[in-house]
């Protein structure tokens, strides 16, 4: 078998879109250092950093899988650059979110749901919403269940859920993504609504 550290990135990217899951672990070792301190020098908080890293990766896992990955440039470059586009989408949501101008009389910013006290409605809905969502994973493949419980009820990295499952950070990131559409298929299907 040939050594997969000796491949250039484009046939690594060509033997994981051919179903070899262990080249997409040789890219994720070869670019994590170089990539992860490139967004951390964007956005100045290792937290955030960690977070589109890990988006970043997600991305790119399901670009390659959908068959969507031109390989006309550089790897290197086209995974900075979907780190670079994530890094300036959390730079516009975090300010979009701080910047309520009270100058603007056609905005109240006190006039806000969520500074209003909860009606019991609104409550009755969130507990409805959990209901369904936690009816939902339940459904799901245990492999699944296991890194959606990890990620978002123990706030645990994709590092940290590889080492505690035995699995490679790929094999993770790919069970989560399942996981997200698995569980956005059945709400479609079920006609459940997740937000109010």
């Amino acid at each position: 078998m040939q050594n997969l550290n000796t491949l250039s990135d484009e046939q690594l990217v060509a033997a994981y879109a051919s179903g070899n899951n262990e080249a997409f672990d040789t890219l994720l070792l070869r670019h994590k250092g170089r990539l992860f301190n490139y967004i951390f020098q964007m956005v100045r908080d290792r937290d955030v950093a960690d977070d589109i890293f890990q988006e970043t990766f997600v991305k790119a896992i399901t670009t390659i899988k959908q068959g969507r990955y031109n390989d006309l440039g550089k790897f290197s470059a086209w995974i900075t650059r979907i780190a670079r586009n994530l890094a300036i989408d959390s730079f516009r949501t975090e300010k979009s979110e701080s910047t309520l101008s009270t100058d603007d009389t056609s905005i109240d910013i006190l006039n806000r749901r969520e500074l209003s006290q909860e009606t019991i409605e609104d409550s009755m809905i969130d507990l409805q919403i959990e209901d369904d969502i936690r009816r939902l994973i339940s459904e799901l493949p245990e492999s699944q269940r296991e890194v959606l419980n990890m990620r978002f009820y123990r706030d645990m990295s994709f590092k940290e859920i590889a080492e505690q499952t035995g699995v490679s950070i790929n094999t993770a990131l790919g069970r989560m993504r399942y996981a997200i559409l698995n569980l956005r298929r059945m709400a479609k299907d079920k006609d459940l609504v997740l937000t109010r």
